[in-house]
């Protein structure tokens, strides 16, 4: 039965929602406050809270369609990407939720009722495995849906020593939920080589996994102990690549629909008529990651997540040159993926100029690093030692400067050189090994703050409120049931006028007043469902069950209001001013300024901001009350409320109005009328990553007195250069090019003195073997002007070696010339770095030139002495 990738998405998602399953958005491939994921991975990333019993959901069963990346860190195979049938680095996992609802009998029935009567699939095509001790999942296998038991592969564990690990045993971490699994496998057929799952086999490509049931059954403590969990729940993940592949009668994921698109687009927007070259492969599969992950907020950068999308578009780029691309071709690829994928995932959609420019902006970077790279390549080669050249040094041209390697063997190749390919792939190891460590789920789940309570927050209409504490907890996290004087520590209340951070605002700080004591709030946070007060005891003690009056800071609440509500003015205006393709890419709300991140390719005129300031001025002055509604947040997207970047939102959502101006999603806290924020004022506009910009402003009090400080430094430099307020510029641009007219009459006496005392050193010229060497040190001389020196002396020279070194501020300059007549016997390089040595430094460039610096200046009498002796010996 032949189903398209967007008919088989439709499909499983119709079929779950008739069984009583919420359908839920796919979650961004950037993990909401989750530190261990790098990606999301999995349809379960957005449920962990869930399963762990930290966040409730307002449904007890759901199914979706969850984007995921596997680029990095734990999960890291992008060297195979488009070379094996099933590698990727973006997929769509398809998946059904139980929390503490159904479990294994409900679940099995599921996944075998969609298989085989909503896909159509044979029976005698498919085949299971359970965990070796999981009689119960056998049984229903077995006795009601009727796989013969010769068509269920029981899995054990790796070995005696390692229980419970095994292919069909999932766990979280190495605590926390867990449990045996069960898998469906699609037979391909014996044309195909391999055996079924536990055979020796079992790495071909016959037997295909095409749906994975996990059964979440216990909770494993930190010495091995298996507690069943009381709500036991399931978590199935079916890749949506590999099902469209069976029902679209190919092996190869790339053979489906939407591959075949891609890459043959990617092919005439190229060039080539290869339509089974490795390299289409690899370009269709890294668009749909890079094009997602940047519209999820990621920009290509040198650290953390940046990193990743960078060194996969370089890849794509990379193999894209292989087929004869010329110029940027990546980012063309963006509105035909919008076009395949953009009806499921309208964030893709709405930000195709966005991507588009991102992707051009680092192909044409990619371009010019490759030139660094082919530069930084030739200084080392003069300098190489032998024929072969080092691993470390071809692994820092791939790692720093995205050089590939396979580019750095053809160069060497061409050279009669050879790469230490050994040594490059312990460094690749080594790189692994550090990416694998600094993304996993290695952390214990059961050690999080024990918050069992879901805190009401009750601070949207008051700033104080009588509650009680449910729990304490120390610094450190460990429960406790009080805290005295002087100790720091966690509070949790039954319920909370004070804000937890979240959005980009910042968390509340007040105090909790007890009858003999006070709890000082240095900041709020959530925990799960729970709001947590950090702080320290300022008097008396306090403990859980008391009664206490929670009193937030009124200054710090207000000032952080005035800014959190001219940001969504903001945000308004710079769609309206700069155009639609503007997305928030972050913020940060506190009492003395606002952060705003947006996606933007150029920078902003001074025109442009004046601009952007006097519209929302404007609608600070039209004094628009500010609304408040709670809706669904379907409705709520149905309206034109725009959700804010990287933000996890609830099913019911509070909508913020602003007039008809400003319309958004957004939990935090808000003036009752524009009005209210007083005054805006930007303070700085800037790039912070490739097509993103920052502004950071201020509103109210804090801005009148940046205005009244900037009106105090225009009057102080009115002064300065004897003027007005109203003559400074004139003034002022009068100064500077006096300055750069002297500065420029400086260089010029600086050059001409330096071509003197050049010519004089000509009587310090010696002769070793016939060749001629001037080797000086120059006191007082300018390290600037020592280029054009040496360029001079080998002028006067003709043919000869040049020497020179000038000791400064605990620094030494050296520059060595070589007539390029003399270059195949002494190279600059070479010299320059044997002096260096002696200075403590090192240096190179050229063969006829290099430079180097030092920082031991009593050593470069010395050090200079060292050159005849050492001319003496090559020449």
């Amino acid at each position: 039965m032949y189903m398209t990738s967007a008919e088989i998405r439709e499909a499983f998602l119709e079929f779950f929602r008739t069984k009583g399953h919420q359908l839920v958005s796919s979650s961004s491939l950037v993990p909401h406050d989750d530190p261990t994921l790098l990606f999301t991975n999995a349809g379960m990333n957005q449920f962990k809270d869930v399963f762990l019993g930290k966040e409730q959901r307002s449904y007890v069963r759901a199914a979706s369609s969850q984007r995921c990346v596997r680029a990095g860190g734990k999960h890291n195979d992008l060297e195979n990407v488009g070379y094996t049938a099933r590698h990727h680095t973006f997929f769509e996992m398809l998946g059904n939720f139980s929390f503490g609802d159904y479990f294994k009998k409900e679940a099995i029935n599921y996944a075998w009722e969609f298989l085989t009567e909503v896909a159509k699939l044979p029976k005698e095509r498919l085949l299971v495995t359970v965990y070796e001790t999981d009689d119960e999942a056998f049984q229903i296998w077995n006795e009601q849906i009727g796989v013969p038991a010769d068509r269920i592969v029981r899995i054990g564990d790796k070995s005696p020593e390692k229980k419970f690990e095994s292919d069909n045993f999932w766990q979280m971490g190495d605590t926390g939920p867990c449990g045996p699994c069960t898998e469906i496998f699609y037979d391909h057929g014996e044309h195909i080589w391999g055996g079924p799952p536990g055979s020796p086999e079992e790495d071909g490509d016959r037997f295909i996994e095409i749906w994975n049931v996990v059964f979440m059954q216990f909770n494993r403590q930190a010495d091995g102990t298996m507690d069943p969990l009381p709500n036991p729940s399931v978590d199935t993940g079916m890749g949506l690549e590999r099902i469209a592949a069976i029902l679209q009668g190919v092996h190869s994921n790339y053979e489906i629909d939407i591959f075949q698109t891609l890459i043959k687009h990617a092919a005439q927007i190229i060039g080539t008529e290869d339509l089974e070259s490795k390299s289409l492969r690899v370009i269709a599969d890294h668009i749909r990651s890079c094009a997602f992950l940047i519209a999820d907020g990621v920009m290509p950068s040198n650290e953390g997540r940046g990193y990743v999308l960078r060194r996969i578009i370089r890849r794509a780029v990379r193999h894209g040159n292989k087929l004869g691309a010329k110029g940027a071709f990546f980012n063309r690829l963006v509105p035909v993926l919008a076009n395949e994928m953009g009806a499921a995932f309208d964030e893709l959609k709405s930000q195709i100029p966005v991507i588009e420019k991102v992707l051009k902006v680092e192909e044409e970077q990619f371009a010019r690093t490759l030139d660094r790279g082919l530069q930084i390549l030739d200084d080392a080669l003069v300098e190489l030692e032998g024929t072969q050249i080092p691993g470390e040094l071809v692994f820092k041209l791939y790692d720093t400067y995205g050089f590939p390697a396979d580019l750095t063997a053809d160069i060497a190749r061409e050279r009669e050189l050879t790469i230490d390919q050994e040594g490059f792939d312990r460094e690749m190891e080594a790189q692994r090994k550090r990416a694998q460590s600094a993304s996993s789920f290695d952390k214990d789940y059961n050690a999080d703050l024990n918050v069992q309570h879901c805190s009401e927050f009750v601070g949207y209409d008051k700033l104080n409120d009588n509650t009680k504490v449910v729990s304490l907890f120390t610094k450190s996290g460990e429960t406790i049931e009080r805290l005295q004087a002087g100790q720091e520590g966690i509070v949790v209340l039954d319920h909370t006028p004070f804000y937890a951070e979240s959005g980009g605002q910042k968390g509340d700080i007040g105090s909790l007043r007890m009858n003999d004591g006070a709890f000082a709030v240095t900041d709020t946070q959530k925990s799960g469902n729970a709001v947590v007060h950090h702080g320290y005891v300022e008097f008396g003690e306090i403990y859980v069950g008391e009664e206490l009056t929670a009193d937030v800071d009124e200054r710090y609440r207000k000032t952080t209001a005035l800014n959190h509500s001219a940001t969504h003015l903001l945000h308004a205006t710079l769609r309206q001013v700069l155009g639609e393709h503007v997305q928030q890419k972050g913020s940060l709300v506190g009492p003395d300024r606002l952060r705003f991140d947006f996606s933007h390719f150029e920078s902003l005129s001074i025109g442009t901001l004046q601009q952007i300031e006097h519209i929302v001025n404007q609608q600070i002055r039209r004094n628009n009350p500010v609304q408040t509604n709670v809706m669904n947040i379907e409705d709520a997207k149905r309206s034109g409320a725009m959700a804010l970047f990287g933000e996890k939102y609830d099913d019911d959502v509070r909508v913020v109005s602003m007039g008809e101006f400003s319309t958004e999603l957004c939990g935090g806290t808000h003036v009752e009328r524009t009005g209210d924020i007083g005054f805006f004022k930007i303070i700085s506009e800037a790039g912070i990553a490739a097509g993103v910009r920052r502004i950071e402003a201020q509103t109210g009090q804090a801005a009148i007195d940046m205005m009244h400080s900037l009106g105090n430094q225009m009057s102080e430099m009115s002064s300065l250069v004897k003027g007005d307020t109203h003559s400074i510029a004139d003034r002022v641009r009068q100064t500077v090019d006096r300055m750069r007219s002297l500065e420029k009459e400086v260089e010029q006496l600086k050059a001409e003195l330096a071509k003197h005392k050049g010519a004089s050193l000509t009587d310090s010229v010696v002769e070793i073997n016939g060749i001629k060497v001037l080797v000086n040190q120059l006191d007082g001389a300018d390290p600037k002007s020592l280029r054009g020196m040496v360029d001079d002396l080998k002028n006067r020279l003709g043919s000869g070696i040049v020497v020179l070194g000038v000791p400064g501020d605990n620094k030494v300059s050296l520059i060595v010339g070589v007539t390029k007549d003399l270059t195949s016997k002494v190279k600059a390089g070479e010299l320059v770095n044997m002096v260096a040595q002696q200075v403590g430094g090192k240096g190179g460039g050229r063969p006829d030139m290099a430079q180097a610096g030092g920082s031991d200046t009593a050593a470069l009498p010395d050090a200079l002495a060292s050159v005849n002796e050492w001319l003496s010996e090559r020449l």
